[in-house]
């Protein structure tokens, strides 16, 4: 049973790890390789919003991207984990959105700077509830889904993920510790697109039945 602090992941929680490129179709579809090991990138706790608040584009940004990702998170602090047993360090699991200001990135990777502004920016990670790990037996076959005013955009299977949950936490727990609370954003599959003010996202997570494990939806607002 996770510890009853894990579902205020997004007020207890010091970091948001997030991991780039982790499916075939997606890193085809932005004219990008597929990674060799884990592309990693963080976002503050402050680019968390629930449920209710606005998603807003950073200044500067024309082209707002959704990416509906599956979150993990840690319950068990730990460094140089093995992937044998990274899975003890999961808690549990959420929805998770990683907004992306594809105008700032496509600007940086031209000047080969970093993505931080593109990618970190307030409301840059929308997240649902948090499910426990007894509610996911197997998070490496849910349907990840996600609809832009009603028009789905994405719909793809975490059983593509380029690197599993297990080698995702011990490549990363190699660099930077671990910390309970810690959410890991486990990359998007094809499918991404803009949004503009006034829009509706909408996605979801299943495991292949007729009801989601979990869904939310989010307004962007006005501004794009």
């Amino acid at each position: 049973m996770a510890a009853p602090s894990l579902s205020r992941f997004v007020e207890t929680g010091r970091k948001i790890i997030c991991v780039g490129r982790n499916y075939a179709a997606h890193a085809a579809e932005l004219g990008n390789t597929i990674p060799a090991e884990p592309i990693i990138f963080l976002k503050p706790t402050t680019a968390f919003i629930t449920e209710g608040t606005p998603i807003r584009a950073p200044p500067g940004c024309n082209n707002l991207h959704h990416e509906v990702e599956l979150g993990v998170v840690i319950s068990r602090p730990g460094r140089d984990i093995p992937e044998s047993s990274a899975m003890d360090h999961v808690g549990g699991y959420t929805l998770a959105l990683d907004m992306t200001a594809r105008d700032l990135q496509d600007a940086a990777k031209k000047k080969g700077a970093p993505w931080t502004l593109a990618k970190m920016f307030d409301t840059s990670c929308p997240v649902s509830g948090f499910l426990g790990r007894d509610e996911v037996p197997d998070p490496h076959n849910f349907r990840l889904w996600l609809k832009v005013n009603d028009e789905m955009r994405q719909d793809g299977n975490t059983s593509d993920m380029i690197f599993k949950i297990p080698a995702l936490l011990s490549y990363i727990s190699r660099y930077m510790s671990l910390q309970e609370g810690d959410l890991v954003l486990t990359g998007t599959p094809s499918g991404v697109g803009p949004v503009q003010g006034g829009d509706v996202i909408t996605c979801g997570l299943s495991d292949g039945s007729s009801t989601d494990k979990v869904n939310m939806s989010f307004t962007v607002a006005e501004g794009i």
